[in-house]
C-alpha cells in the first residue's frame, strides 16, 4: 500500500510575515512534517497547488480530481484549506468512475504547521490513518473526527467542523 499526498495550499503551509497577518502560501511543509513524524507508509507527494482555498477556482478542483484520478494510488491525502475543503469533497463525489473505489482525505489546520502551537501534524496524522483505514470514499478529518466528506460542515462561530 501506498499513499499519494496532494497539497493545495491552504493554512497549513501558510507563511506569515508582519502583525497585520499579511501571508503567503509558501513550499509545503507537509513532507516534512510526515518524515518527522517517522511516516513508515511509503508516500508520494505532489505539490498540485499554492493558493488559499477561497481563491480556489473550478478549474483548480478540476485539477485536484485529474490528479487523484489520474494517480496508481488508491489512498489520498489532500492538504487543503478549511474554508472551502467542503466544496473540493463535493466536486471529488460528483467526479464519478475517475474516483471510484479510492479512499481520498481532505485535510488541513487552523494555524500554520510552521507554527509551534499548530494543529497541523496531528490532523496530518489523523488524515494519514484515515486515508489506510477508511472505506473508499472522501472524507474529511479535523478536529480529531474523521467526517463523512458529504455529511460535514465547517462552522465558522466555533471555528471547528461539524457533522450535518
Amino acid at each position: 500500500m501506498s499513499l499519494l499526498v496532494v497539497t493545495t495550499g491552504g493554512t497549513i503551509d501558510k507563511l506569515y510575515f508582519d502583525a497585520l497577518s499579511e501571508y503567503q502560501i509558501g513550499d509545503s511543509v507537509v513532507e516534512r512534517v510526515l518524515r518527522q513524524a517517522r511516516v513508515a507508509l511509503p508516500f508520494r507527494v505532489v505539490e498540485l497547488l499554492r493558493k488559499d482555498s477561497l481563491d480556489l477556482t473550478d478549474a483548480d478542483r478540476a485539477a485536484i480530481v485529474a490528479t487523484v484520478a489520474a494517480a496508481p494510488e488508491t489512498r489520498a491525502v489532500i492538504t487543503h484549506g478549511t474554508d472551502t475543503m467542503t466544496d473540493t469533497a463535493a466536486a471529488l463525489l460528483a467526479a464519478g468512475a475517475g474516483v471510484a473505489g479510492k479512499t481520498i482525505v481532505l485535510v488541513g489546520a487552523l494555524a500554520p504547521a510552521r507554527f509551534a502551537d499548530s494543529d497541523a501534524p496531528f490532523n496530518l496524522g489523523m488524515a494519514v490513518a484515515a486515508a489506510q483505514t477508511a472505506a473508499p470514499g472522501v472524507w474529511i478529518a479535523m478536529n480529531g473526527t474523521v467526517f463523512d466528506g458529504a455529511r460535514v460542515r465547517k462552522d465558522r462561530s466555533v471555528n471547528s467542523f461539524v457533522a450535518r
